[in-house]
C-alpha cells in the first residue's frame, strides 16, 4: 500500500506585480509565493533568514546557523519586529526547510543560496525545469490510472 507522504510538495501562489520598493515586503511575497510562509502567518522569521542568505550570496559568503541567527536578530531589532522565532532550533528548522526546497546548500555546517546562484536562477533551474514538470507528470499518471481503473 502506498504511503500518503508526498515525495515533494509544491505550493505556488500568484500575487500582484512587485511595485513595492520595500525589500522586506518583496522577500515576504517570495516566501508566500513559494509556500514558505502562509498568508496571515505571524511567524515570519523565514523572511529574515532568506534576506540574510540573499545578502550573503551577493558577497559569496557562507554562513553558519549562529551567524545567520545573529544577523536575523539585528534585522529584527532594527526593524522593531518581535523577537519571536529566533531560537537556534527554529533557525535550523527553517534552514532545513529551505534546503529541502533546494533553495540553499549546506556545506561543512555553513549555508548559502544554492551554488551562490540568484533566487531567480534557482527557481528556474530547480522548480521550473525539475520539480514542477515531474510533479505534473506524476499527477497525469494518477489521472490516467483513475480513468483506466
Amino acid at each position: 500500500m502506498a504511503r500518503d507522504l508526498p515525495l515533494n510538495e509544491v505550493i505556488l501562489r500568484k500575487y500582484e506585480k512587485p511595485y513595492s520598493a520595500d525589500r522586506r515586503e518583496i522577500v515576504k511575497k517570495i516566501c508566500l509565493s513559494l509556500g514558505l510562509l502562509q498568508p496571515g502567518d505571524s511567524r515570519d522569521i523565514i523572511i529574515d533568514i532568506l534576506s540574510v542568505l540573499i545578502d550573503s550570496q551577493k558577497k559569496k559568503e557562507m554562513l553558519t546557523s549562529d551567524e545567520i541567527k545573529l544577523r536575523v536578530e539585528n534585522i529584527r531589532k532594527n526593524g522593531n519586529f518581535e523577537m519571536r522565532g529566533i531560537a537556534e532550533s527554529n533557525i535550523r528548522r527553517q534552514l532545513k526547510r529551505l534546503a529541502d526546497m533546494m533553495l540553499i546548500d549546506k556545506l561543512e555546517n555553513k549555508y548559502r543560496l544554492s551554488e551562490f546562484e540568484t533566487l531567480e536562477n534557482i527557481f528556474h533551474n530547480k522548480f521550473e525545469k525539475f520539480i514542477i514538470p515531474q510533479t505534473i507528470e506524476r499527477i497525469k499518471e494518477y489521472l490516467k490510472a483513475v480513468e483506466e481503473g
